[in-house]
């Protein structure tokens, strides 16, 4: 949902498959205390903003 949201919007995004790459997921635990995916930030200003999951994203594009 959150892909195309932002596919949607005409935005770049990045994707991480904790999966994959289980050391993302602790660091983003540890970070942001979020424990579902998928976890968004916003990285067009120098400081990341965290925006949360998908749920979040949706508001946070309106």
């Amino acid at each position: 949902m959150a892909k195309g949201q932002l596919k949607g919007q005409r935005m770049s995004f990045t994707e991480i498959n904790f999966d994959t790459d289980p050391e993302w997921r602790s660091i983003v635990v540890n970070e942001t205390g979020h424990r579902t995916v998928p976890v968004i930030f916003d990285l067009r200003e120098d400081t990341p903003i965290f925006v949360g999951g998908s749920d979040h994203l949706q508001r946070y594009l309106k």
